[in-house]
């Protein structure tokens, strides 16, 4: 096998073996320790005390071993095998930024979209349970974390959280993390617990997020969960992807698009895509299954009660038509992606790949592939390049 040149991105040496594909779903694999060392220093020991998503990983010799285990020779010479094989915090550039430079240049995808591992639930139940210096403290040390392991590369896109349960301090937050560089703005999707994620003091982030021509995005573990009482059935525990029961399975998976279904149907409804026409929103790693349902039954709520609803007459579409304009989504690889573009449009679908998660699989291309055959090639570029430019907008670099 050949060795990827590090600037080839269009190699047939790749993964992507020449083909122009961008991922809208990556992540980090931080271990513990990560975020402490981005903490302003009077949070560092609050920050190091909290019960995240890292797995009790340490900073210390044995991160040293599974670093140098990344590069040995025959993992080198494996080339775009080597990312496809190995997962989590095992895989090349797992929480190593100038190690996933040469992850991307393997793999030959054009950018990808950077999220958190161990931070995902974490800020979310921050941000609602009322310790506010604590959830921003720990919200910057994220942001500054993400965008600093994607400094090595301007094709690595840093996706920055902005916690909800203060409006001000949102478009404050927002404001820093755009100054800083952030490639999208992550809020939460389930519902703040004082006010709607709609309330019109949050139409300056909107602004903000449209001016700059980023988008904001739900990903996973910013919703609400599975109610753990449908776990306790008197049967045993079922295994996740990772071997416990703290992931996802079967069951939980039925209710991860809950939160974002209502939250963008909120935003429809209300007018904040009307106001803001040009701002993008990004679904990551929650499924698309449930979207073609999910456009229908909002055109039907909006005429079932547009004659009593000021705010639905006010709409200058369907609801369905702002989500074609303006809404992006990443179905899962085991899902019939080919059913959901023909029931929502070629414009709605993303390519995303998870790197390096084991949800995502080690051969991402395959499964979409298959369920994209038939369709034409106009959607299939709107899959693989087209949507994710459209919902990145300026932050996508030039080719």
């Amino acid at each position: 096998m050949t060795i990827v040149a590090p600037n080839d991105h269009a190699s047939s040496e790749t993964y992507a073996r020449g083909r122009v594909i961008h991922d809208a779903d990556a992540h980090m694999v931080e271990p513990d320790g990560f975020y402490e060392a981005y903490a302003d220093p009077a949070l560092r020991a609050d920050l190091a005390d909290l019960e995240n998503g890292s797995r009790g990983r340490q900073l210390d010799a044995t991160i040293d071993a599974i670093l140098a285990a990344h590069h040995t020779d025959e993992r080198t010479d494996a080339a775009p095998a080597d990312v496809l094989l190995h997962k989590n915090l095992d895989a090349l550039g797992s929480f190593a930024g100038h190690d996933r430079v040469d992850a991307l240049d393997r793999l030959g995808f054009q950018t990808q979209l950077i999220f958190t591992s161990s931070f995902l639930n974490l800020l979310t139940t921050l941000d609602r349970d009322g310790r506010e210096e604590l959830s921003l403290g720990a919200t910057r040390a994220h942001n500054r974390g993400v965008v600093d392991f994607c400094a090595a590369d301007p094709r690595l896109l840093p996706v920055s959280w902005v916690p909800f349960a203060s409006i001000d301090r949102a478009a404050e937050v927002a404001r820093e993390a755009l100054d800083a560089g952030a490639a999208a703005l992550m809020i939460p999707s389930i519902c703040p617990r004082e006010h709607g994620p709609t309330h019109i003091g949050f139409d300056p982030l909107w602004a903000m997020a449209q001016e700059a021509g980023i988008p904001i995005v739900f990903h996973v573990g910013g919703g609400r969960p599975m109610d753990p009482a449908y776990k306790k059935n008197g049967l045993p525990d079922v295994k996740d992807f990772h071997g416990g029961d703290g992931n996802f399975t079967s069951v939980s998976y039925m209710a991860i698009a809950e939160s974002p279904m209502q939250t963008l149907a909120t935003m429809i409804f209300d007018g904040v895509l009307d106001r803001f026409p040009a701002m993008k929103v990004g679904v990551i790693e929650q499924g698309a299954l449930w979207v073609p349902g999910w456009m229908r039954a909002m055109d039907s709520a909006a005429g079932a009660f547009i004659r009593n609803e000021d705010r639905l007459q006010q709409l200058s579409m369907k609801p369905s038509e702002f989500v074609r304009r303006q809404v992006r989504v990443t179905p899962y690889p085991h899902e019939d992606v080919g059913w959901i573009i023909r029931n929502t449009g070629d414009e709605v679908c993303m390519f995303s790949s998870d790197y390096p998660h084991i949800e995502g699989g080690r051969h991402p291309l395959k499964r979409f592939d298959a369920s994209l055959d038939g369709l034409s090639d106009a959607a299939k570029t709107g899959f693989f390049e087209s949507n994710f430019i459209d919902m990145m907008g300026s932050r996508v670099p030039v080719r």
